[in-house]
C-alpha cells in the first residue's frame, strides 16, 4: 500500500491572498507593509507640513518682519486701535471714509465677503446710484471715483484711491476748519505708489490718513 507524500511547499502555511480577478497571489506581508507605509507617510507629512512648516515660516517672519507678522497692528496711546490691513468704519465728516463694505453688518473682520450681486441686479444698481447722488451733493459737477460706491471682494479693503481721498478733502477740511490745501498735502504725503514700481495701483491707507489728521489738528 502506497502513501501520498506532501511536498515541503504544500506543507507550509499559505500566507498569500489570491486575487481572483487576476489570478495573482499577493503575500499578506506585502499588503501589511503598504498600509504601514501609507499611515507613516500621512503622519510624517502632517507633522512636517501641518506643524513644522508653519512654525518655521512664522518664526522667520517674526524675526525679519515683526510688525507684519504680528498683524500690522496700529497702536495709539499704548492701545491697539486697528490694523493696517483691515478697514474699519468712519462716519464723521471729520474723517476720511473707507469703501462701502458688505462684510457682516459692515467692516466685520470675522465675516469677510462681498455682496455677490450681479451688475444687472436692481438692488445693487439702486444702492450705487443712491450713493452717487448723495456724494455729488458734496462736490457738485465732479465725477465720483468708482471705489467710493463699490465694495471690495473682502469688504475689508483698508485703502482708497488718491482720487477718492481728494474727493473727500473739501468735506474733511470744512469739518476740521483747516484749509483744503493742508488736507490735500497730507493725502499726497501718505499716498503709496505701486509696489516695486509696477504692481498694483497708488493708494492711501484710510486709518493712517485719519490718524495723521488728528495729529495735524493738535
Amino acid at each position: 500500500m502506497t502513501h501520498a507524500t506532501l511536498s515541503p511547499a504544500a506543507e507550509e502555511k499559505d500566507d498569500s491572498i489570491h486575487l481572483a480577478h487576476t489570478g495573482v497571489h499577493v503575500p499578506e506581508a506585502a499588503i501589511h507593509s503598504v498600509w504601514k507605509t501609507s499611515i507613516l507617510f500621512a503622519l510624517v507629512t502632517a507633522m512636517m507640513l501641518g506643524i513644522g512648516y508653519p512654525v518655521v515660516v512664522t518664526g522667520i517672519a517674526t524675526v525679519l518682519f515683526p510688525h507684519k507678522a504680528a498683524g500690522s497692528l496700529v497702536m495709539k496711546d499704548g492701545q491697539v486701535i486697528g490694523s493696517e490691513l483691515l478697514a474699519q468704519s468712519f462716519t464723521s465728516d471729520k474723517y476720511f471714509h473707507p469703501r462701502p463694505s458688505a462684510a457682516g453688518n459692515g467692516y466685520d473682520a470675522t465675516s469677510s465677503g462681498g455682496a455677490n450681486l450681479a451688475q444687472s441686479n436692481a438692488k445693487l444698481v439702486q444702492r450705487i446710484q443712491g450713493d452717487i447722488d448723495k456724494l455729488q451733493t458734496q462736490n457738485p459737477g465732479k465725477a465720483v471715483p468708482i471705489d467710493m460706491v463699490t465694495m471690495s471682494a473682502s469688504g475689508l479693503d483698508p485703502d482708497i484711491t488718491p482720487d477718492n481721498a481728494y474727493y473727500q478733502a473739501p468735506r474733511v477740511a470744512k469739518a476740521r476748519n483747516v484749509s483744503e490745501d493742508q488736507v490735500r498735502a497730507l493725502i499726497a504725503k501718505l499716498t503709496a505708489g505701486r509696489d516695486v514700481g509696477f504692481l498694483g495701483e497708488p493708494r492711501v491707507n484710510v486709518l493712517a490718513l485719519n490718524l495723521a489728521l488728528d495729529q495735524m489738528s493738535k
